[in-house]
């Protein structure tokens, strides 16, 4: 089973939930970003990532807006289920930007990072980086890696949804940043069966393929709809 959720920000409970209890051996849970495991590399962190160590099940997210891409950095580069990723921990797997990945016999497009709506809050307090925002480079891999798979996937992963998906959650006005226009442009020109990201913290069926995921922790295929979507 791949099951999905949204930014758990460091938080151990996401991972009580009904559906993560269920998970075994196998199994993938993959994060919509800022994942928080990684911050501020102290005791307590290091004793949250052990007790995720010891879950049967594999975990992977990509970043969000709120990650320390000074210790992410520092992690094993591997191949993961046929892209790049760090590895967090034996079973933790951050995945990188613009990859493609197999897992359990589904191609999945992951694509992390945004732009920090409290970006000056946390360049005062020294909690910024630069690279939350992908580039131009990161882009283009991705688009290389998904001609690659003929354009076609099963499920794509990101932090932030396409900008025409985020209006309908988060009116923004005017203002679209180049991944926000770089993901409309996506949702155009690649085939796929469902869209997941975590950055405006709502359990939400959107339209037709798009999936705004935060607490919950819901089954890729299918999804129930007995859950709190609204």
């Amino acid at each position: 089973m791949i099951a999905i959720t949204g930014d758990t920000h460091g938080d151990i409970r996401r991972f009580d939930a009904s559906l993560a209890k269920k998970l075994k051996s196998g199994d993938t849970l993959l994060v919509c970003g800022d994942f928080g495991f990684l911050w501020e590399d102290g005791e307590e962190e290091q004793k949250l990532l052990a007790k995720l160590e010891k879950k049967k099940y594999t975990i992977a997210f990509v970043d969000g807006t709120h990650e320390n891409f000074d210790l992410l950095n520092r992690c094993k580069e591997v191949q993961w289920c046929g892209g790049k990723a760090h590895q967090v921990a034996s079973n933790v797997y951050h995945m990188m930007r613009g990859e493609v990945f197999t897992i359990e016999g589904k191609k999945v497009f992951a694509l992390g990072g945004g732009e920090n709506p409290d970006k000056e809050m946390y360049m005062e307090s020294g909690k910024w980086w630069e690279c939350e925002m992908p580039t131009i480079s990161e882009m283009r891999h991705g688009v290389e890696n998904l001609n690659k798979v003929g354009r076609e996937v099963d499920y794509i992963i990101t932090h932030e949804p396409p900008i025409s998906i985020r209006n309908m959650l988060d009116k923004k006005g005017n203002y679209i940043n180049a991944l926000e226009a770089f993901l409309d442009e996506l949702s155009k020109e690649v085939k796929y069966k469902k869209w997941f990201f975590g950055c405006t913290h709502i359990d939400r069926k959107v339209s037709g393929k798009y999936f705004s995921v935060f607490r919950e922790v819901l089954s890729a295929e299918p999804i129930e709809s007995k859950r709190r979507f609204r």
